[in-house]
C-alpha cells in the first residue's frame, strides 16, 4: 500500500504528502512520519522527497503541539477533513524566508493523513506587485447570488477599505459619470452576445472622476445562461489625461458607436417581442398573407417600421403597416405605443381606417413624434378594401402581370396636424390580385437615391401569374434586399378565388 502512495504522490504537480501517525507508549499519537510525498513539490527548505521515512518532529520541530498539529491529531480522531487557512510558519534559519503563509487542507487517507500546503504568501506578494506596477486589479461578480469579490488592487482604485467590501452593482452604476452611462450598457450587451468587454469609463472616487479600463468577460453554464461576470479594472487616468486631441476624439467615437450598438440590439429585441414575424404564409379571411421583415444593414440604425394583420370578429381582415420617423431605442418604443393602441382599439370594434388614423394622429402629436401609416380592412364577401393613409405610399396592386399603385386618397403624416381628416378609398378586388403594403425601405436607397419602385412593381408583376401556394414565399425571396439606412416591412396579400 505505502508503495502505490508513493507511486501515486510522485506524479502529482502540487505540495503534498502523506503522513502516517507515530503512537507512544501510552497508544496516544507522539509524532507524523512522511510516508510519501509528491515528487514535484517541495517544503520550505527545498526539500521533496528526501523528506520520506521521517518524522515531522525532527523535520518541523516548530509545528508540534501547536495548531496545525492538534488539527491532525483531529482529523485522524473524527474521520472528518480539516483545513486551516493562512497558517503561519516561523522559523529562524538563515538562507530561507522567516515567515511564511499557507492555506493548509487534511484528509484522512488509509489509516494517514493525506496534507496539502498552498502558498499564500509567495503568491499574494506577487499579485500585490503586479497590481501595483500596472494600477490594476481584479474583481468577480456572482449572477446567480449577486456575491461580489474583489482584489486589494481594485479597493486601491476606488480608494474602499477592504472591511467596507465591495461596491454593489447599483454603487458601482450611480458612480459611472452621466456621460459615460451608455458605455455600460453596451458592456453588457456585448457580455450577453457571448463577446468580451473592452471599455474606459469614468467613474466618480471621492472628489476627482478616473479613467477605469475595465476588461470583462461572462461565464455560461450548459445551458448558456450568464452566472459569473470576470472583470480586470485598470486606473489609466495618467494615460487618459495625457493623451492627444486625436486619440481622445477617436476613442470618443468609438464610443458612441458602442453605445449605438447597445441601444440598436435593445431596439431589435423590443421590436421582434411586440410583432413576431411568421416564417410562412397564414390565412385571413378571403386572403392568404406573408409579412417579411428586414433589419438595416447599418449596426447602429434600427427603424420604427410596424405592421398588423387580423382577422376582426364579423368576419373581415385588418390589414396595416407603418413605420415611425427616427431610429433606435426611440422609435422602437414609439412604433409599440402605435401598435398597440391600434390592436386596442380594434378589439372595442373600432374599424374604420379614417377613425383609427385620426386617433394614431392625435396619439403622435401627444408623443411629439412623426410616421406613416396606412390602414386597411378587407371585406371577403364583396372583396372591397377600404382603405386609408397618413402620408404613406399607396399599398401596390397586380392583377394580370401589370403592377400599379392603388389610387392615393388624401391624407397627411401622423403627428403633423392635430386637426388632419383623411379621405377613405374602397377598391374592388379580384381573385388572384396580388397586393403589397411595405414601408420606404424597399424602394429607397438614401446614398445613391436609386428609384426602385419600378423594379419593385415589375417583380410583383411577374408574381401574380403564379397561382401556385409558393407564391408569396417566392415573391418575398425575390424582395429580400436590406437597405443599408432602413428597415423594411412588407406585407403581401394574395386574394382568393371562391
Amino acid at each position: 500500500m505505502t508503495s502505490a502512495i508513493r507511486e501515486l504522490l510522485s506524479v502529482i504537480p502540487a505540495g503534498c504528502s502523506w503522513l502516517r501517525p507515530v503512537a507512544g507508549d501510552d497508544g496516544e499519537i507522539a509524532d507524523f512520519e512522511v510516508g510519501a510525498a509528491s515528487g514535484s513539490g517541495h517544503d520550505i527548505y527545498r526539500r521533496g522527497t528526501d523528506r520520506v521515512d521521517s518524522r515531522l518532529s525532527q523535520l518541523y520541530p516548530g509545528l508540534v503541539g501547536g495548531r496545525l498539529w492538534q488539527l491532525y491529531v483531529e482529523v485522524l480522531h473524527t474521520g472528518e477533513p480539516g483545513r486551516m487557512s493562512e497558517f503561519r510558519y516561523e522559523q529562524d534559519r538563515a538562507g530561507f524566508v522567516p515567515r511564511s503563509l499557507f492555506d493548509v487542507t487534511v484528509h484522512p487517507v488509509l489509516g494517514g493523513l493525506l496534507v496539502w500546503w498552498q502558498r499564500l504568501d509567495e503568491d499574494r506578494r506577487r499579485t500585490e506587485r503586479t497590481e501595483q506596477l500596472g494600477n490594476l486589479g481584479w474583481a468577480e461578480y456572482d449572477l446567480v447570488t449577486g456575491e461580489s469579490q474583489w482584489s486589494p488592487g481594485v479597493y486601491r482604485i476606488f480608494e474602499r477599505d477592504e472591511s467596507a467590501g465591495p461596491l454593489s452593482r447599483a454603487e458601482q452604476a450611480a458612480a459611472i459619470e452621466p456621460e459615460d452611462r451608455g458605455l455600460g450598457e453596451a458592456a453588457w450587451q456585448t457580455m450577453e452576445f457571448g463577446g468580451v468587454s473592452d471599455v474606459t469609463v469614468r467613474f466618480r472616487v471621492g472628489t476627482s472622476a478616473k479613467h477605469l479600463r475595465v476588461l470583462s468577460d461572462v461565464v455560461l453554464d450548459a445551458t448558456g445562461t450568464p452566472i459569473k461576470v470576470h472583470a480586470v479594472v485598470q486606473d489609466v487616468t495618467a494615460r487618459e489625461q495625457s493623451r492627444t486631441a486625436i486619440e481622445r476624439l477617436s476613442d470618443q467615437l468609438r464610443s458612441r458607436e458602442l453605445t449605438a450598438l447597445a441601444e440598436h440590439r435593445l431596439a431589435a429585441r423590443l421590436q421582434h417581442m411586440i410583432q413576431p414575424v411568421p416564417l410562412a404564409p397564414f390565412p385571413l379571411p378571403g386572403l392568404q398573407v406573408m409579412v417579411g421583415y428586414l433589419s438595416a444593414e447599418s449596426a447602429i440604425r434600427v427603424g420604427g417600421d410596424w405592421y398588423h394583420a387580423q382577422e376582426l370578429t364579423d368576419g373581415r381582415a385588418v390589414l396595416a403597416v407603418g413605420d415611425v420617423a427616427g431610429h433606435g431605442l426611440a422609435a422602437a418604443n414609439s412604433m409599440a405605443h402605435l401598435r398597440f393602441a391600434l390592436i386596442a382599439w380594434l378589439a372595442i370594434g373600432i374599424d374604420d381606417p379614417a377613425t383609427l388614423l385620426r386617433h394614431l394622429n392625435g396619439m403622435c402629436t401627444r408623443m411629439g413624434v412623426t410616421g406613416t401609416a396606412v390602414i386597411a380592412i378587407f371585406d371577403p364577401a364583396t372583396r372591397g378594401l377600404t382603405w386609408a393613409r397618413a402620408g404613406h405610399a399607396a399599398p401596390l396592386l397586380a392583377r394580370g402581370g401589370v403592377a400599379m399603385p392603388l389610387d392615393l386618397p388624401a391624407g397627411l403624416m401622423l403627428g403633423a396636424d392635430d386637426d388632419s381628416s383623411y379621405q377613405v378609398l374602397t377598391p374592388c378586388l379580384s381573385a388572384g390580385d396580388l397586393l403589397l403594403f411595405y414601408t420606404d425601405g424597399l424602394v429607397e436607397r438614401r446614398v445613391t437615391g436609386e428609384p426602385l419602385l419600378t423594379e419593385v412593381m415589375t417583380i410583383l408583376g411577374e408574381a401574380s401569374a403564379d397561382h401556385g401556394e409558393h407564391a408569396l414565399p417566392t415573391l418575398a425571396s425575390r424582395l429580400n434586399r436590406p437597405s443599408p439606412d432602413d428597415d423594411t416591412c412588407t406585407v403581401a396579400i394574395r386574394v382568393l378565388g371562391g
